[in-house]
């Protein structure tokens, strides 16, 4: 709503004046902090002169959606960006990620992203380290189409041990057979490789105005949303997949790796 608000030229003020409402009122509906009826949501559009009917109705449904999800259980415990995350899953219609120094969380063992969560700096007590990985194994139960591109290198550091890293890798080996999963493995011995020096997830909207991607920061999640910068993740997703190992030679290959073990 902000980005249709500030194509149509209007202030947050000038668009709380629309509604009868305040301009606090407006920043707290586009940022997501409270709802916004679909009364007002489609008076919003149509002063904002937004003609495409799929995104409106899409943002309606997104906006009146009642539905409590199960992140909710976490809100006050675990910073708003997992929840945001968690939130944008419910919504998404696929995923897509590629990953470089460590395997994603939507695959990781328990033991996998306690060690991972483990060198946190500062470090979590022993209370809020269960409580992350709890919720990142709450966060698996997804069944949307999910390609994930990861590379060798976050294959064979050990964020543990032996036993935990041979774990992991069976485990993207079982994963890899799920219907709605396509892992690709981005192998050491590619020349030229210099497209994926740092992680992404692109979540696919209800229509594409409404994608997103997620890259991790220092400090949390950034989101990102703007068209111009979709495009160029849409690009180079595409284009890393284009060299990554076909899911059958991945697997070939993450197979050797557990017998490295």
């Amino acid at each position: 709503m902000r980005r249709l608000r500030e194509a149509a030229g209007l202030t947050a003020r000038e668009a709380a004046a629309l509604l009868g409402t305040s301009r606090v009122q407006i920043s707290h509906i586009e940022s997501g902090l409270t709802g916004v009826s679909e009364e007002r949501l489609r008076r919003l559009a149509s002063h904002y002169a937004c003609t495409d009917d799929e995104f409106v109705d899409a943002l309606v449904a997104m906006a009146t959606d009642r539905t409590r999800g199960w992140w909710e259980e976490y809100r006050g415990l675990l910073p708003t960006s997992f929840l945001d995350l968690s939130e944008l899953d419910h919504h998404s219609s696929f995923l897509r990620e590629v990953s470089i120094l460590f395997v994603p969380g939507l695959l990781q063992t328990e033991d996998y992203a306690r060690a991972v969560f483990s060198s946190r700096v500062p470090e979590l007590t022993a209370d809020e380290l269960e409580m992350r990985v709890r919720y990142r194994m709450a966060r698996q139960a997804i069944d949307i189409s999910y390609e994930v591109i990861i590379h060798e290198a976050a294959l064979r550091i050990r964020v543990s041990d032996r036993a935990t890293s041979r774990t992991q890798l069976n485990r993207l080996l079982d994963l890899s057979e799920a219907d709605h999963i396509t892992l690709r493995v981005v192998p050491f011995d590619l020349d030229g490789f210099s497209r994926a020096s740092s992680t992404m997830t692109y979540a696919g909207g209800p229509v594409p105005k409404l994608d997103t991607v997620v890259r991790d920061a220092p400090h949390g999640s950034v989101f990102i949303d703007s068209e111009a910068q979709l495009n160029a993740y849409r690009t180079r997703f595409r284009k890393v997949k284009a060299l990554a190992l076909a899911p059958e030679r991945s697997r070939d290959l993450i197979h050797r790796l557990t017998k490295e073990l």
